[in-house]
């Protein structure tokens, strides 16, 4: 038996359509230490994500890791887990929705969008499933990392990668690899700060905390730091903040060895020493809030930073699934799929149909000739 997987309702003379895979990292099925172990276990194999002899990681994984860690963050998920499932799955799955329902109104008919998480469900594998058999021929892939490093924007071209290797017949592809200095998403980040300031006051001192990776990482030629710090200077000039009225850091350090700094944990610490007192934080880098804005940021950092003297710590969300972001990512998919049929303004679904029966048509009748 083939391997490779077959279209549903195949047909030859099926007009063609455009796909859109937007991806995420991906949370357990459950806050439970069961589900977290089979999570952490698939993202923490991942040789994009720890960069360390295979041998040596498989034991420390596998022995230590695994046997500790799944129920702690068991308990770290129940705090922020919702009756729709993780707030990650939660937002991305509105984001999903959005993006299908603006794409429908502007190209009806043309565009199918599918969600999958790089680990967990639904998988990589199941999202192009669902594309493949909507018949569609031309594929743009969107990771929701604005800014670019290869334990995540690069792992997930692995897993499509892998997944397109059992195709039959593989799609005209295209990657977003990074949208880190849009001038669309400094825009929209920027309203969106503005908008909660607007409606919840304004600390004098803003914080962009990006999630972290190893320091080595970037010496090895990645260029996340570098991406995240442009994103950041862009918004802090859009919002007109001076030196000295914001500052950017990396949350979520995992190991002993050197991550990127400051870190965020650290800073917040040591702020109300420096007679700043009132903080709020963003998290750029985060397209949807998850358990380390939600859990990690907005409930174990501001205690942290309250216990060390400082009085007003405001969380400002993520972008998740506004009509503003919503837009923003349209816009980069129709800038993407420049070129191709779909996305052309006077593109004739019946004239593409008659043409695929012609070609079909045309091809049985050689067919019969030879």
């Amino acid at each position: 038996m083939s391997k490779f997987r077959s279209i549903q309702g195949f047909r030859h003379d099926a007009v063609p359509k455009a796909g859109v895979l937007l991806l995420n990292l991906g949370s357990p099925d459950a806050p439970e230490p069961k589900a977290l172990r089979r999570y952490l276990k698939e993202f923490l194999s991942d040789p994009r994500v720890v960069e360390f002899p295979r041998w040596a990681w498989w034991l420390v994984l596998n022995l230590i890791i695994l046997n500790v860690r799944p129920r702690k963050s068991a308990a770290l998920y129940r705090e922020v887990w919702t009756e729709q499932g993780s707030p990650l799955l939660m937002h991305s799955r509105a984001q999903e929705a959005g993006l299908r329902r603006l794409l429908e109104t502007r190209f009806p008919g043309r565009i199918v969008v599918s969600l999958g998480m790089r680990y967990g469900n639904p998988s990589v594998a199941s999202a192009l499933e669902t594309l493949l058999n909507a018949g569609v021929r031309r594929l743009l892939v969107l990771p929701l990392y604005p800014q670019y490093s290869g334990s995540t924007n690069g792992s997930t071209f692995d897993a499509v990668s892998a997944a397109l290797r059992e195709w039959r017949w593989v799609p005209e592809l295209r990657f977003i690899s990074d949208y880190h200095d849009h001038p669309r998403y400094i825009e929209v980040m920027a309203r969106h700060i503005e908008n909660y300031w607007q409606e919840h006051g304004r600390s004098p001192y803003l914080l962009f905390s990006f999630h972290g990776i190893p320091k080595r990482y970037l010496l090895n030629g990645d260029p996340y730091y570098c991406h995240c710090h442009k994103t950041a200077r862009l918004l802090a000039q859009r919002l007109d903040l001076r030196v000295g009225e914001w500052q950017l850091t990396f949350q979520s350090r995992f190991g002993r060895e050197e991550w990127l700094q400051p870190y965020t944990d650290k800073t917040l610490e040591s702020l109300p020493a420096q007679s700043i007192k009132a903080v709020d934080v963003f998290c750029p880098g985060f397209s949807a809030d998850c358990l380390e804005t939600l859990e990690e940021i907005a409930q174990t950092n501001r205690a942290l930073f309250l216990a060390s003297g400082g009085t007003e710590f405001r969380y400002i969300p993520a972008l998740n699934a506004t009509e503003a972001h919503i837009e923003m990512i349209a816009e980069l998919v129709i800038e993407h799929g420049c070129g191709w049929p779909e996305f052309t303004a006077d593109y004739d679904s019946a004239t593409a149909s008659q043409q695929a029966r012609e070609a079909q048509s045309l091809a049985i009748a050689e067919g019969a000739e030879e």
